[in-house]
């Protein structure tokens, strides 16, 4: 079957050659998307009505190929982030400006080991009215914690919290049901996932979490993970429940092939987990004052 879709003005590429289409419009200077398309059975399908329109970025970080998302509401103008990265804040902020957008919440899928993320950074950048948010399950500070099943809005859009611990405790992922999308973190990689040999592990939890809490969401949702490693961009729900390699085996297999991966120690685990305990902002000295001043 034939995925080649002819583009109607921009392109997200997804895995497995799939194309999801943006139809995006412009209205000043907002390029938001009113319509998402993509490939069902050979057939072309509306996904967002004219009427719900949202804003969509994907960032990527090269040094630790991490991906971090913009989503935004072009009626109230508020939007949120996810997992940004410490180096990049500068990089988003301006983005979010640009797009005409006030950044309401700055929100982590669990404490990252392989970078610093950038929310207490955007926080003393922007200033109050910004909301950290990471799951209560994390033991980090935020000013909001979260847990299974919460929703956290933006404008008329709302995120769905889903625990999906197992890669950490308090990994959770978040669903946009409006854009049939769900942002993964590090519990759904594509053809992949996190791996559980450090930071409270449990290669079980992270088995029963994608199979309950993320292959059960429907098909044609586009995965949206905290990394790639392999140049790709995002999948599906269909794609990862027939093609992951792992997350398609039995559990006890599955459990084998996690006890057998023999990854190195994270070369950031013992900087990034003490900083993302405290939103990001840890030992950062000059830096961290300069910042407070502004």
């Amino acid at each position: 079957m034939s995925y080649l879709i002819r583009l109607l003005s921009s392109k997200i590429l997804c895995s497995s050659g799939r194309v999801l289409i943006g139809q995006f419009l412009t209205q000043g200077h907002h390029h938001y998307s009113s319509s998402l398309c993509r490939m069902t059975n050979g057939m072309v399908n509306p996904l967002t009505s004219s009427s719900n329109p949202f804003i969509f970025r994907q960032l990527f970080d090269r040094e630790s190929c991490t991906y971090s998302y913009i989503l935004g509401d072009p009626e109230s103008q508020e939007a949120i982030l996810i997992d940004p990265v410490f180096e990049l804040a500068e990089r988003d902020a301006t983005l979010v400006k640009d797009l005409g957008l006030q950044l309401k919440h700055v929100m982590n899928t669990h404490v990252h080991a392989d970078h610093i993320t950038g929310s207490g950074r955007l926080k003393l950048m922007i200033g109050k009215s910004l909301t950290s948010v990471i799951s209560e399950e994390s033991g980090a500070d935020a000013d909001e914690h979260v847990s299974n099943g919460k929703k956290v809005t933006f404008g008329k859009h709302e995120i769905e919290v889903r625990s999906t611990r197992g890669h950490t405790n308090g990994c959770v992922s978040y669903v946009f049901h409006s854009g049939r999308m769900v942002f993964t973190g590090d519990t759904l990689l594509i053809r992949g996932c996190g791996r559980t040999d450090f930071q409270e592990g449990d290669s079980e939890a992270l088995y029963n979490s994608v199979h309950s809490q993320l292959f059960t969401l429907p098909d044609d949702y586009l995965v949206y993970p905290a990394h790639d490693y392999k140049g790709m961009t995002c999948s599906t729900i269909r794609e990862e429940k027939t093609f992951n390699p792992r997350l398609t085996k039995t559990l006890d297999e599955f459990i084998f092939i996690m006890k057998n991966l023999n990854l190195a120690y994270p070369k950031m685990l013992d900087k990034a987990v003490p900083a993302n305990k405290v939103c990001g902002l840890y030992n950062l000295g000059e830096y961290e004052v300069q910042l407070q001043k502004n």
